[in-house]
């Protein structure tokens, strides 16, 4: 077994730096062992504790005696050196040959993969990754193995460790980038998902536990845990921040306990991300497909089904199900039906089958990086009757391959000749919507104000009007803005940004000081280009600080080419234009893929400077992009003789 011993300071001290002074303190995990022995060993080996881990022998699964990978021109050579390190010696595309040494380790199944220092604080995720469970080495992208120039190469900026992975693998991790000299100073108070990362730093705790035995004091509230996990509910805030799809408000980790929408920004169930119907598309980690189950409307969360230190089931197979979908039920959810589920008579499948597990009709799976294949947590009920119309898969045809969703809805429908659940859904709604959004309006509109949906699908639904949201009354914007949760209030801001209506610009002011950051955020960047001279005192102070909040949230993500496009179009709406030149110049220098940042350097130099400027920055966006028709159609453009006269 592969394990991190709590007893072992190297393994927890080799990247571990002292945290920052704040009330409390992170102790690391072997402080807490002693005490919590039980959790410390359920803890110990498990996918939180070999999340991140120091490059010892016994972490790396790999077999680095002399292995090799190819793909194309591409190539590795694997192999441990005299000094016992693991070195991965890399032939690129362009033919250069570079030794790496692995710095650290991430995961422990069903994949392995290595992390590789290529600058001074700068760590990065390889691509070649080590299959623990057929024992072989494969690429995480086979068609998409593009050279080192390209941003989307291991070592270009979505692959940097420090800023898209490690807040999540780590136990009170800062990025600390500093963006005059492009490098970072990382710190983490311990690798790995240990104690701390879900109750919080526990020094106060610490120091009461050593002085209760001698001295019998109270506790402090929470026993001195910043995090308070006695509320169910708080697990949406502990366990979403790194289980969910998200942008993040803070450079690393969190103030612990911190609510999830002060945090995070939710991604919706936006294209490509989600199918229309709200079923996972691409990785979005749980959270945004959970918040759309009638479990989590219940009051159901992630500990109902998963042990929270060994981060395993709680039964196996159907038994974790049956734990409340049974004739004995869960007194925790009374609404629940006290009936049989895990019988042929329910799920129509030979007992025992693959059919007959809970997951395969109700939780579809789906694979991520190669073959980590995982469970869609919006619980649905298949609807293969939608598919023609959302353009979403089934359940059913996902194993009945040579069947069609058709054929699966008359299957069901004669099965369960009286179910009430073929009626509308949501993902008919949001299809219409994302197919054309001004005949879709009124639908929209529909489901955004229906309290009884996800509150997600709404948000979604207000995000799809775009400019279109100003066609909203007042009585159905008051509502929503005043609706409980904050991605619908989030979303209806948004959906009033481009509001020139005195009464829906106000309204929008009046949501600055809103409880939730990102509410106020998005209110934020709506009034930066409202039609208002003039605010009283008290909104444009919180104007000045929800404007705070968002800078702050910008500058701690400086090393995406992502936060530079934003604050090009920042400046593009505050008509600064050397400003909006060198934001959409770092963009390109962080991605020179980013086409869209180049033809906008090139205007603003055209506009700025004369065509002789864009025509140069040009050449070079092609010399980037060779094969790109735009970039070559503009150049075409700017070159053309102009008709006499023109200026």
């Amino acid at each position: 077994m592969i394990a991190r011993s709590l007893a072992a300071p190297s393994a927890l001290a080799l990247l571990a730096t002292v945290a920052p002074a704040q009330e409390a303190t992170y102790v690391g995990s072997a402080a807490c062992a002693s005490c919590h022995a039980v959790e410390a060993e359920a803890w110990e080996g498990s996918h939180h504790a070999l999340a991140w881990t120091p490059p010892e022998p016994a972490n790396i699964l790999a077999d680095f005696d002399g292995t090799r990978f190819a793909l194309g021109d591409m190539s590795v050579a694997f192999r441990i050196d005299g000094d016992g390190r693991h070195v991965a010696s890399v032939t690129e595309l362009d033919g250069k040959t570079t030794d790496y040494a692995v710095h650290s380790v991430v995961g422990v199944a069903p994949l392995q993969q290595y992390l590789f220092e290529t600058a001074p604080g700068r760590l990065q995720s390889f691509d070649v990754v080590w299959d623990t469970e057929m024992g072989t080495w494969f690429h995480l992208y086979p068609e998409d193995n593009p050279p080192p120039r390209d941003a989307l190469h291991w070592t270009g900026p979505y692959k940097t460790w420090n800023s898209r992975c490690a807040t999540c693998h780590a136990t009170g991790f800062e990025t600390n980038y500093d963006a005059q000299t492009r490098s970072y100073a990382s710190t983490q108070a311990e690798i790995g998902v240990g104690c701390e990362s879900c109750h919080g730093p526990a020094s106060e705790h610490l120091d009461w536990a050593r002085q209760w035995e001698p001295t019998r004091t109270a506790p402090p509230p929470n026993h001195g845990l910043p995090v308070d996990l006695s509320d169910p509910a708080s697990f949406i805030d502990t366990c979403g921040g790194c289980h969910s799809r998200r942008e993040a408000y803070y450079d690393g980790t969190p103030p612990p306990g911190t609510p999830y929408h002060d945090a995070y920004n939710l991604a919706l169930l936006r294209p490509g991300l989600y199918w229309p119907d709200g079923q996972i598309r691409d990785e979005v980690y749980v959270l945004g497909s959970f918040l759309q189950s009638k479990m989590n409307a219940k009051g159901v969360t992630c500990t109902n089904c998963h042990e929270p230190h060994s981060a395993t089931l709680r039964a196996e197979g159907n038994a974790v199900c049956a734990t409340c979908h049974s004739p004995a039920g869960n007194p925790d959810f009374p609404s629940l039906p006290l009936q049989e589920f895990d019988t042929p008579a329910h799920h129509r499948h030979a007992q025992g089958s693959a059919g007959a597990e809970c997951k395969s009709c109700h939780m579809p799976e789906q694979v991520y990086m190669g073959n980590d294949w995982r469970a869609d947590h919006s619980f649905r009920i298949p609807r293969p009757d939608l598919s023609v119309e959302t353009g979403a898969p089934d359940a059913c045809t996902s194993c009945h391959r040579d069947q069609t969703p058709a054929w699966a809805a008359e299957v069901l429908e004669a099965w369960f000749p009286d179910s009430t659940h073929r009626g509308p859904h949501y993902g008919q709604t949001l299809a219409h919507g994302i197919e054309n959004p001004v005949a879709a309006w009124t639908d929209l509109a529909d489901l955004a104000g229906q309290s009884d949906q996800p509150a997600i699908a709404r948000a979604t639904a207000l995000w799809l009007m775009g400019a279109e949201g100003t066609r909203m009354e007042m009585p159905m914007v008051e509502a929503l803005l005043a609706d409980p949760d904050p991605m619908v209030r989030a979303a209806t801001v948004g959906a009033l940004q481009d509001a020139r209506d005195p009464q829906q610009v106000m309204r929008v002011a009046g949501m600055l000081d809103d409880p939730s950051r990102t509410v106020r955020i998005a209110a934020a960047k709506a009034m930066l280009a409202a039609p208002i001279a003039h605010l009283p005192a008290p909104m444009a102070q919180n104007l000045q600080r929800a404007q705070g909040e968002w800078q702050a949230t910008m500058m701690s993500r400086l090393d995406y080419p992502e936060t530079h496009l934003q604050l090009g179009g920042i400046a593009l709406s505050m008509r600064r234009l050397p400003a909006a030149a060198q934001a959409f110049a770092e963009v390109t220098r962080l991605d020179p893929q980013h086409v869209d940042a180049w033809v906008m350097r090139a205007r603003i130099a055209a506009a700025t400077e004369g065509t002789e400027a864009a025509v140069r920055i040009l050449a070079r966006a092609i010399g980037a992009n060779p094969e790109n028709t735009v970039l070559r159609e503009l150049l075409a453009q700017l070159e053309a003789p102009q008709p006499r006269g023109t200026p």
